[in-house]
């Protein structure tokens, strides 16, 4: 089924787009989800959350205003995003140490494959590290400028030109 028409069902209710909404994309959102969470059990959850979300809300989606993948993977960063910054999950996490974590786009665990379903793998490598350790902290981790600012130990000002430079740098190896 052309990806139009299946977008355009999913708008009007359609079961079986949705269906076939997940299977094309759940595999993709999860690892965003993931990269960000670190938790499969709550990372699953999440996902679910996100798949009602896109259900309730196919119906807003506007075309007009960007692609359908960008629309839901915002949807799936922000569930994460807010999840991270709850409360609930900030006392869950109490006894977990920053050392646990790897940087998600150095490691060579579970998670970069995970990473690299929807084929980003490929153009962060060509990134230098402060271009990668900025995007994890802000895109994956879910980081305020000034929070990533702090954590770097560098102005905000900085903060602010490297991320437009590596953002435009990651564009321009993404469109070519």
């Amino acid at each position: 089924m052309q990806q139009d028409l299946l977008i355009s069902r999913l708008r009007d209710g359609n079961e079986q787009a949705f269906e076939r909404i997940y299977e094309l994309y759940s595999r993709s959102l999860y690892g965003i989800i993931y990269s960000i969470i670190r938790d499969e059990a709550v990372s699953e959850e999440i996902l679910q959350d996100v798949f009602l979300k896109i259900w309730h809300e196919a119906p807003s989606y506007d075309p007009e205003k960007g692609r359908f993948f960008t629309w839901i993977l915002n949807i799936a960063r922000n569930a994460s995003i807010d999840r991270l910054r709850s409360k609930e999950y900030k006392n869950s996490q109490r006894n977990v140490h920053e050392e646990y974590f790897s940087d998600i786009m150095e490691s060579g665990n579970q998670t970069s494959g995970k990473i690299d379903a929807i084929g980003l793998q490929k153009y962060i490598d060509i990134l230098g590290p402060m271009c990668k350790k900025l995007i994890d902290l802000l895109f994956f981790k879910g980081f305020t400028q000034k929070e990533s600012a702090q954590k770097l130990q560098i102005p905000l000002g900085t903060v602010k030109t490297r991320n437009r430079m590596c953002i435009n740098k990651l564009r321009a190896n993404v469109i070519r």
